[in-house]
């Protein structure tokens, strides 16, 4: 039977989206704030029908895979050439910064050491749906805007490699079995076989239809597919659409505007998908954070603008940039959740504080982080 009160949500949603555009162009607040504040106003209100809330995880692969894709088109051999070396310093000093930092900083407040390290390992990953959106928003295009996408495209990447690598660490510390990180790893290199597979062929067929200008029925089927087939074969979405969108843009020379049409789907998606993401949302977490809570969070934030400046300063970039490049990183969001999860299967004894500490400082980094983003790519003109 269809549900008219699906249809008229999805109807409310997209009215919502463009409300919440007019209202960040004119008030100059991240729409990616303004979205899930709307969501968790809906949510705490019971205004999102149980069908819609179904459909949550489904939007968000589906979102996050088009951004993947758009973020591996940041990729350019170009931009690599001239940014390569700004792109690799200041994403693995923003990574091994947090890494030390909050582990350090946890430590001496008296958590054990596995479970610290496992929370710092958390707290590397990054929002890349967010960030990108803020830097559209934006409408600047400059070197730092170029940087800040290039490191959010391979960030996650590192997160997950430091990830499985700190909860091997940690299990074997507590007795647990000592190859938990092997399943994240063949979770990326599975991932990157994926996308090769289907970026290869897309990269030639895709805009031959057009004079080189891709449809918006075959953006939509490289999306699906990529999205479809990393879910059911248990690889990272993420990866594997970065690893197409890099090969489309620096393979299929016949392209004009090579990310023109996905581009264009995405949005719809992302309104649905922060929508949803912020009825999900439960700032009764916040309260329970308590003081370690507060210092995880107070120690992400620190380590990213450290480990921003650090990366900046080995990597040349010019002084009035350098400073920026911690607070454009800062949001936070699904890929920690997951992070999480998996730390807490594997790690019974602590699920409680993993999962408890990461959701708070999710809630807060989701929320806070986006207006960090904006500041520096406005302060970045």
């Amino acid at each position: 039977m269809i549900d008219p009160y699906a249809l008229l949500t999805l109807g409310i949603l997209f009215c919502v989206g463009l409300a919440a555009d007019q209202l960040g162009r004119r008030t100059h607040i991240p729409r990616v704030t303004l979205l899930l504040l709307c969501g968790l106003v809906a949510g705490n209100l019971g205004l999102v029908p149980e069908r819609m809330t179904e459909l949550t995880d489904t939007v968000t692969i589906t979102a996050l895979t088009l951004v993947a894709i758009l973020l591996g088109g940041s990729l350019k051999l170009e931009t690599l050439k001239a940014r390569g070396v700004e792109i690799l310093v200041i994403s693995l000093a923003v990574v091994l910064t947090t890494l030390i930092v909050v582990t350090v900083g946890l430590v001496l407040m008296g958590m054990d050491a596995a479970l610290a390290l496992v929370l710092a390992s958390i707290a590397t990953a990054t929002a890349p749906a967010a960030t990108l959106d803020v830097i559209k928003q934006s409408g600047i295009t400059n070197r730092f805007t170029e940087i800040v996408k290039g490191i959010v495209a391979i960030d996650d990447a590192w997160g997950l490699l430091v990830f499985s690598l700190c909860l091997a660490i940690a299990s074997q510390f507590v007795g647990q079995a000592d190859d938990v990180g092997v399943p994240v790893l063949l979770e990326i290199g599975g991932a990157i076989v994926l996308g090769l597979v289907i970026g290869l062929p897309a990269a030639f067929l895709t805009g031959r239809i057009e004079q080189g200008e891709p449809l918006q029925v075959e953006a939509l089927a490289i999306g699906f597919l990529t999205a479809g087939l990393a879910v059911w074969l248990g690889v990272s979405f993420l990866m594997a659409g970065m690893v197409v969108g890099a090969l489309i843009v620096n393979l299929a020379r016949h392209h004009t505007r090579a990310f023109h049409e996905i581009e264009h789907v995405q949005w719809p998606f992302m309104i649905v998908f922060f929508i949803l993401a912020g009825a999900a949302l439960e700032l009764e977490t916040l309260n329970q954070l308590g003081l370690m809570g507060v210092a995880f969070i107070a120690l992400r934030a620190i380590s990213r603008l450290l480990g921003g400046w650090l990366g900046a300063a080995i990597s040349a970039v010019p002084h009035q940039e350098r400073h920026l490049y911690g607070a454009a990183l800062m949001p936070q969001a699904g890929v920690a959740i997951g992070m999480a999860l998996l730390a807490g299967q594997a790690l019974p004894l602590w699920e409680d504080q993993i999962i408890g500490l990461t959701i708070g400082a999710t809630v807060f980094f989701e929320l806070a982080g986006p207006f960090a983003t904006l500041w520096a790519v406005r302060r970045s003109l």
